[in-house]
């Protein structure tokens, strides 16, 4: 490694996206569209049981050996899964293996901004409440929390139980914002792909990333129906 390419291996500092297995692929895609599209560096783990809720929900079989290929064909459909809707550039992207708890994002020492998880499972919303490791995933929540990084949760079930319920409390009181994956109507939305922005927006204001994924209330009522 030369050292041009150390120092700008030690500058940059990426947003950790964990992908975990609920229902939701979509908002994930978006909010990594929209974290390059900002010019944010992206460490990404999917987990193994997302891997099926991709495989379901957009017919794509996300492979550690072929990452790239899979991600661009899974970031180039919108929500509606016409293919080629976008084109995304991921040489901001970095890939690590589920179960590689050798990884970077699985040490406090390693340069990072913060973590998404799009969408959150009620298993993961657990699993990150309890302080577990069983996969990189949780691991780089905890390792997001205890430094007292930002941990955006964007959970997407319903209903949702009475222990689910406690440990979102739990990661509220650790520091972590907890956003249901909730779209809001205020912003004019005419087809899916405007109420999926709309929830990965969220997740980026609430990471304090710009983006233009949906249109803001600005005290008018009706102004989203006027165009």
């Amino acid at each position: 490694m030369t050292a041009a390419s150390s120092t700008s291996q030690q500058q940059r500092r990426p947003w950790i996206v964990g992908v975990s297995g609920a229902s939701g692929t979509p908002f994930a895609a978006s909010v990594l569209r929209g974290l390059l599209a900002a010019g944010e560096s992206v460490d990404l783990v999917v987990s193994r049981a997302s891997r099926l809720t991709l495989l379901d929900e957009t017919g794509i079989s996300y492979r550690d050996a072929h990452w790239q290929e899979d991600l661009r064909s899974w970031l180039s459909r919108g929500a509606d899964g016409k293919p080629d809707t976008y084109r995304p550039d991921i040489g901001e992207v970095r890939h690590w293996a589920a179960g590689d708890l050798a990884a970077g994002p699985s040490s406090g020492s390693y340069p990072a901004k913060g973590m998404l998880i799009v969408p959150a499972s009620t298993a993961c919303v657990a699993g990150v409440a309890l302080g577990l490791s069983k996969d990189l995933l949780q691991r780089a929540a905890s390792v997001t929390l205890k430094e007292r990084r930002k941990l955006v949760v964007a959970v997407r079930e319903t209903p949702l139980s009475g222990s689910t319920l406690k440990q979102m409390v739990a990661l509220d009181e650790a520091g972590a914002v907890v956003l249901p994956a909730s779209p809001g109507f205020y912003a004019g939305a005419t087809h899916i792909q405007d109420l999926v922005d709309f929830v990965a927006g969220r997740v980026l204001d609430a990471a304090g990333v710009p983006h233009q994924l949906y249109r803001r209330w600005e005290g008018e009522l009706g102004g989203a129906s006027r165009g």
